[in-house]
């Protein structure tokens, strides 16, 4: 309470010492304008709370601190603070008034600098208005360049398309002077019509939209065409007249054409009569052309055929030496070489097949014969080359596609391979070579593969109409040769030998052929007539053995005719074909049964032993042969007496009766090897306990002393 007391009276001190400093200071006019208003310092309203923080915070002051404590008078420290501002105050003026003449030296400069910024704004104030003209001048600028600018470019779209305009349908005097009066062949004369056709198009384009430009050069490019159309024409027609010449290459003109290909392009464009005309002309004097060749040249080739050919009667089972009538054709003088493919099959293979075409003037020179499907080959080779190379040709020069090229190449061939179908049909209906069909067959596939392979289908009707005159004349002949062995008959087939037959080995080299040739281009309507051809042999080799009075000889006929067709066959077809697989079981069956025979005759009473022996072994009752003693040492007695001999003897038989060496050899070595076989049972059963006793048994021959002699007589071949 004591120091908020002292508070009081400290605050109430100082603000009278305030109120007469206030007095003392100020003048009464001063006071007379201060008007406080209804200042009441004791009133209630005032905020306390911002006094005390002000009085609070001049208390703090350190000057305040030490009056408080030193207990200063304020009116003393005022006056005095009073008396010192005044000694601070005369000696600031001694200070101005030593510095006027630098003030005053200050002033005028900044007057100076004030005129300067004066005149400065002036100038400002003027580039200003300047540069606000400009602006406007600028922008005024601007805009007459941005019209200038699009002017310029609608007048320069204009000049470009009008330039353009005016350059395609100015006709230079170059062009009109070279299509007057240089030839045709010229590379100059080719440019400037290249340029003329534009420029008849452009007119042509121009007239349908009515621009009235094109009436100025329509009579000029008119006139440049009839006179371009006239010469290419006439250049044209030349070149074509130029193949009807005798001994003339016709490629070499066509060549010149093909450089020249633009002209008929021109005429097509511009002048359809004379295209037509050209074309028609073209297409007249190449089919007789063609058609005057081929006539010719197959003419000649069939003048270099072989002269004996086959007939009606040159077949499979007919007899070897039939007699002919008086009248009777001229047949071949062996009839197996219409059954033997030979080196007639190198005729398809890619170097025979592609070769040169024969020359027939050249083959009669050499005196040369050749076989029809030789003939054939080289016919259709030089077709296949030609058709080919002219197809092209149509297709390049002509301008033509799809089946508007085949209708021109068939107007320009078609007589020539009517002629040739035509002829083909008449050699097909009076041709039993069957070899020689089945060839000309798979030479037409395979020039129908290479003309594939060329993309050129051109030829495709004609393959297929070659081929429908070729397989059923194909299928024909192999038919009348199965019935003609179906209906043979073995008593008028000559002597009856054990040899291979004839009609066997026809068989043979006839069906090798044709499945090696087939092998490329399988068929099975002709694998389906092979298995027929093949079972009407098998029957006719068998009524044909029945012929003979024994087994064996019949076992020996069936043997070398089986190994003979499998022999011939395995040449040429794959060993996994139907015909090989069937004669190897047939020959193996016929082989075993034939060894079986061979063995009975010398060593027959031991082998019926040994099988009787073996059947009552598995049964158990091996002690009913214990009687049969005497027969058994007599077996003992006579096979070690008389297998060498025997042994001897049937290897010269066999090797007799055979007629391929090899078979013979293999038969001998099947035929001891079962031999030892019978007598290693034949030791088996008489070492059982029911024969143990047996004396004769010690003259048994050792076995492994019996197949070191066996070896000796086994032929080496």
């Amino acid at each position: 309470m004591a120091e908020a007391a002292v508070d009081a009276n400290t605050a109430e001190r100082m603000t009278q010492a305030a109120m007469s400093f206030f007095h003392d200071e100020m003048t009464d006019g001063e006071m007379a304008q201060l008007h406080l208003g209804e200042l009441d310092l004791t009133t209630d309203e005032l905020i306390l709370d911002e006094v005390d923080l002000h009085i609070q915070a001049n208390l703090e002051d350190e000057l305040v601190k030490e009056a408080f404590q030193t207990g200063v008078d304020l009116r003393q420290y005022s006056k005095q603070v009073e008396a010192e501002l005044e000694q601070i105050e005369q000696a600031s003026i001694k200070d101005y008034i030593k510095e006027s003449q630098n003030i005053a030296l200050l002033h005028q400069q900044i007057s100076a600098c004030d005129a300067i910024l004066e005149r400065m704004e002036e100038m400002l104030s003027g580039f200003q208005s300047d540069l606000s003209s400009i602006s406007s001048e600028i922008h005024t600028l601007q805009r007459q360049s941005l019209s200038m600018n699009v002017r310029l470019k609608n007048r320069q779209a204009v000049r470009s398309h009008l330039s353009q305009l005016v350059d395609e349908l100015l006709v230079p005097g170059a062009m009109i002077s070279t299509i007057l009066d240089s030839p045709v062949t010229e590379q100059h004369f080719v440019e400037q019509l290249h340029e003329l056709n534009n420029k008849i198009n452009l007119a042509k384009e121009l007239s349908f939209r009515e621009t009235l430009a094109c009436c100025d050069i329509q009579d000029v490019v008119d006139r440049l065409k009839v006179k371009a159309v006239c010469k290419i024409r006439e250049f044209i027609l030349q070149k074509i007249y130029s193949f009807r010449k005798p001994m003339t290459n016709y490629q070499i003109p066509q060549n010149t054409l093909l450089k020249y290909r633009f002209f008929y392009q021109f005429l097509l464009a511009n002048e359809r009569t004379v295209a037509k005309e050209v074309r028609d002309d073209y297409v007249d004097t190449m089919s007789k052309i063609y058609f005057s060749y081929f006539k010719s040249y197959s003419g000649r080739l069939l003048k270099v055929q072989y002269e004996e050919v086959a007939n009606k009667d040159d077949l499979m089972g007919v007899e070897d030496t039939a007699k002919k009538g008086f009248f009777s054709k001229p047949s071949l003088k062996s009839r197996n070489t219409i059954f033997t493919l030979g080196q007639r099959g190198a005729i398809l293979s890619p170097a025979e097949l592609e070769a040169p075409i024969l020359v027939p003037h050249t083959a009669q020179r050499g005196d040369s014969r050749y076989p029809y499907e030789t003939l054939f080959r080289s016919q259709h080779y030089a077709l296949l080359d030609n058709g080919c190379r002219e197809f092209l040709f149509l297709c390049d020069f002509f301008m033509v596609t799809g089946n508007s090229a085949l209708d021109l190449f068939n107007s320009i061939m078609g007589k020539t391979l009517g002629m040739f179908l035509k002829s083909m049909s008449t050699y097909v209906a009076d041709c039993y070579d069957g070899i020689a069909v089945f060839l000309c067959i798979h030479i037409i596939l395979r020039f129908r593969a290479i003309a594939a392979k060329r993309n050129i289908p051109a030829l495709d009707k004609y393959w297929e109409a070659v081929l429908e005159l070729l397989w059923p004349r194909f299928e024909l002949i192999l038919e009348m040769n199965i019935h003609s062995i179906r209906n043979s008959d073995p008593q008028k087939l000559g002597l009856l030998d054990s040899r291979p037959h004839y009609i066997t080995r026809r068989y043979a080299e006839f069906s090798s052929a044709v499945v090696s040739i087939n092998q490329t281009f399988p068929n099975e309507r002709i694998n389906a007539l092979l298995a027929q051809l093949q079972a009407e042999v098998e029957n006719f080799v068998l009524k044909m053995a029945a012929e003979f009075p024994s087994r064996r000889e019949q076992l020996i006929f069936l043997i070398n005719n089986y190994d003979m067709m499998l022999g011939v066959l395995t040449e040429r077809a794959a060993d996994d074909s139907k015909e090989v697989e069937g004669f190897q079981q047939l020959l193996l069956a016929r082989t075993q049964e034939f060894i079986e025979e061979l063995l009975s005759a010398p060593f027959g009473g031991m082998i019926a032993f040994v099988k009787e022996a073996e059947a009552l072994m598995e049964k158990g009752q091996l002690e009913r042969l214990k009687s049969d003693e005497a027969r058994i040492c007599q077996l003992v007695r006579g096979f070690s007496g008389s297998w060498k001999q025997s042994v001897e003897a049937m290897s010269q038989d066999v090797m007799r009766s055979f007629t391929n060496f090899k078979n013979g050899t293999g038969i001998i070595q099947g035929a001891l090897t079962q031999l030892i076989q019978y007598y290693h049972g034949f030791h088996k059963i008489l070492s059982q306990p029911a024969f143990r006793s047996l004396p004769a048994r010690s003259e048994l021959i050792n076995l492994h002393h019996l197949m070191v002699e066996v070896k000796k007589h086994k032929p080496n071949f």
